[in-house]
């Protein structure tokens, strides 16, 4: 691609944990005619030095003002942090003239997606958000299949075994370190009790359930309703949700949203088994169009379309469709090299991802419990 125009982005990666080691790195070191990795920083010192030697990357930073006072050349920025720090991030890139790419979820309240926004149109950059899921290709597929059809059903399910069992049998040998400033973990606490009061208020601390809730919902959970959204739109209402009961935490979701004309039933759980059940099936009078996920840490898992229906024959068929191995993490760079480069559009920009929260909030609305 860059091959026409010559131009190769340099990128700035910030935060070297779990998807940096086994997905982000790996993948622009590998996509060396369209980006150069320029300079790392992690508030993990041993996250640095880690990454810097294993990757052949020397410039390193600790802070993210170091980082952008320096004279390392930097068009792209991954930002990778936690989530709380996610907005901030985005913000200070942003008004730095840096194009970013941001792992969702982008921001934690409706608050923060609108100044993001802002800082995106303010200084003309582009603000790409990494909803992989919405980057298959099996997913276009889909939606050319039911396009123009009456839609009856849709289920949404991402009931998933533990991380762990994925991870750790990824191949990129990632290691984990928690050599975090005392500061850092502490203001990261201060967040996540202040964004929860800004996004549910009095109801807050209701439940002690919640705080745990509002991370599913915007960590796993935000994969599913992104992809929901991108095939179905936004739904009019939930209708019902409910939550299992694990102590301080809620494992186990069940939740009815209202179409017009038809119901989607959306179920997340985290297990301990490792199977990586992830998919989206749509009903319509004569086909059922699913498409099924695996697990994004273990390189080269196809996502397949399986199309079920009546022949004219009156037979049935089921067709099982593989557009490709590349993986949504490794499709999503060229849509990003052209976002920056050639201006070309993209669908998940910051205002798009802000549904997200909306629907976080209105399933903590309907909670029956």
């Amino acid at each position: 691609m860059s091959s026409a125009n010559n131009k190769i982005l340099n990128v700035a990666v910030i935060g070297c944990g779990e998807v940096a080691q086994i997905a982000h790195i790996p993948n622009l070191i590998v996509a060396s005619d369209m980006y150069k990795i320029t300079a790392l920083c992690d508030i993990s010192v041993q996250s640095l030095e880690l990454c810097s030697k294993r990757f052949g990357i020397p410039d390193t930073f600790t802070s993210v003002t170091d980082l952008l006072a320096s004279s390392v050349p930097i068009d792209l920025v991954f930002i990778l942090t936690a989530d709380q720090f996610h907005a901030e991030h985005i913000i200070q890139c942003a008004n730095a003239g840096k194009h970013i790419m941001i792992e969702k979820p982008m921001a934690q309240t409706l608050r923060e997606y609108d100044l993001v926004e802002e800082a995106r149109v303010k200084n003309n950059v582009v603000i790409f958000v990494g909803y992989m899921r919405r980057y298959a290709t099996a997913l276009e597929r889909l939606k050319e299949e039911i396009k123009g059809k009456e839609i009856k059903y849709v289920r949404v399910r991402d009931i998933i075994g533990n991380n762990k069992y994925f991870t750790s049998q990824s191949g990129q040998y990632q290691q984990y370190f928690t050599d975090h400033p005392s500061a850092s973990t502490a203001e990261m606490i201060k967040r996540i009790k202040a964004n929860l009061h800004e996004n549910l208020g009095d109801k807050a601390q209701e439940d002690k359930r919640n705080a745990h809730s509002w991370s599913l919902l915007h960590s796993l959970a935000s994969h599913d309703l992104s992809a929901m959204r991108d095939v179905i739109g936004m739904p009019e209402k939930c209708l019902f949700a409910s939550r299992s009961d694990n102590g301080d935490k809620s494992w186990w979701w069940n939740v009815v949203w209202g179409y017009k004309g038809f119901k989607c039933y959306y179920e997340m759980a985290i297990d301990e088994v490792a199977v990586f059940d992830a998919h989206i099936e749509v009903y319509t009078n004569d086909s059922r169009v699913k498409i099924q996920y695996d697990t994004p840490y273990v390189k080269g898992l196809p996502i397949k379309l399986i199309i079920q229906k009546q022949l004219p024959s009156d037979d049935f068929s089921e067709q099982v469709i593989r557009p490709t191995y590349v993986d949504p993490y490794t499709l999503e760079l060229p849509l990003i090299y052209d976002a920056i480069v050639n201006g070309k559009d993209y669908k998940t920009k910051p205002l798009d991802a802000k549904n997200d929260t909306i629907l976080a909030k209105m399933v903590m609305d309907a909670l029956i419990d």
